[in-house]
């Protein structure tokens, strides 16, 4: 509890009580609840109006003076408690916005995240484990103060407006997630972020089979269809119950790498650059040249499709990213293969 909500609990409690005590008073000198709580006002609070019965006794009269003293003490008390909450109020959610301006300001490389809702949080949660760095744009009041409680960075906006994307740094993101459950919100935001920053790694949130088409010409580099995911996922454990069908699934991935660890594998993520030796080439001459020390179980294409478990023939391009299972510590050869060129 802060020190101006202590005050201000104090003083009502001492008011009460002060009050409390001049309404009993009156009433033991015969009067009755009524006429004892209007006398403790009028007295309190000044306002002129005659006494109900007359204050005929000196004991009366000196306990309605001490009433008088520190009714009007309880009554200022309170008064300056308030004062100091509202104004200490503000100041620190002045100095709170100022904090979390200077910290968006310091950003680079993060993630911004659109919306708040179930993706958004899961979303949120998992980079805060990975200790990514991330700011939150969302517009609805209560996800605000959520999102405030777990001290994540936000911005309390509309994410359409592009004021609202600059101000989370779009220009020096890395990544943007579009996961607003509105298709053509997320179409809106996609194009404005494309056009902030041409740069940027845009992975939108589709709802409907016709927005993953729209989302890609407004500058998407991956569309997520969350109805696609999960109707994989309960094929996936139908057809393929066993530990297999995780490996061409980004969620499964994370699940299992403690597993693979244990068996001396691990999970590794690669892009093939232009002057990679293996571009045009296909997966057969990577496997010989690795010795078949690893396993190719997706290749991410450079506009985004997906080939998992690719075959043998299919031919590496530029741009690519892969996505390997290799024994644990063989990364800085298969690196290797991809970094340089044949030598002439």
């Amino acid at each position: 509890m802060s020190s101006s909500l202590r005050h201000l609990r104090n003083a009502a409690i001492f008011l009460f009580v002060v009050n409390s005590v001049a309404v009993a008073g009156y009433m033991i000198a015969g009067w009755t609840f009524l006429e004892s709580v209007y006398m403790a006002i009028i007295t309190v609070f000044g306002v002129g109006f005659g006494e109900v019965k007359p204050v005929d006794s000196d004991a009366l009269r000196f306990f309605t003076i001490l009433f008088i003293f520190f009714g009007c003490t309880g009554y200022i008390y309170i008064g300056s408690a308030l004062v100091q909450f509202l104004v200490e109020g503000q100041i620190e959610q002045k100095l709170g916005k100022r904090r979390m301006s200077k910290s968006l300001e310091s950003l680079s490389g993060h993630t911004i995240i659109c919306g708040f809702g179930r993706v958004g949080q899961m979303l949120a949660t998992e980079l805060a484990s990975a200790g990514h760095p991330f700011v939150v744009i969302e517009s609805n009041e209560g996800r605000s103060e959520k999102i405030e409680k777990l001290g994540y960075l936000h911005i309390d906006g509309d994410a359409t407006l592009e004021s609202s994307l600059s101000h989370a740094g779009i220009e020096r993101a890395s990544t943007i997630a579009v996961v607003i459950p509105s298709d053509a919100v997320n179409v809106f935001i996609t194009l404005s972020a494309r056009t902030l920053n041409p740069d940027l790694e845009i992975i939108a949130r589709g709802l409907a089979v016709s927005t993953e088409v729209k989302l890609r010409q407004a500058g998407a580099n991956r569309v997520i269809m969350a109805e696609h995911i999960g109707a994989e996922r309960i094929a996936g454990l139908i057809l393929r119950p066993s530990l297999g069908h995780l490996i061409s699934e980004d969620q499964g991935l994370g699940h299992i790498q403690d597993e693979l660890a244990e068996l001396g594998i691990q999970i590794e993520e690669l892009d093939v650059s232009p002057e990679c030796r293996l571009v045009d080439r296909p997966l057969s001459d990577l496997e010989m040249t690795g010795s078949s020390a690893f396993l190719i179980v997706k290749i991410i294409r450079k506009d985004g499709r997906q080939i998992h478990r690719p075959g043998l023939e299919t031919k590496l391009l530029a741009g690519d990213t892969i996505l390997m299972l290799c024994h644990r510590g063989t990364r800085p050869a298969f690196a290797d293969l991809f970094s340089k060129v044949d030598p002439k």
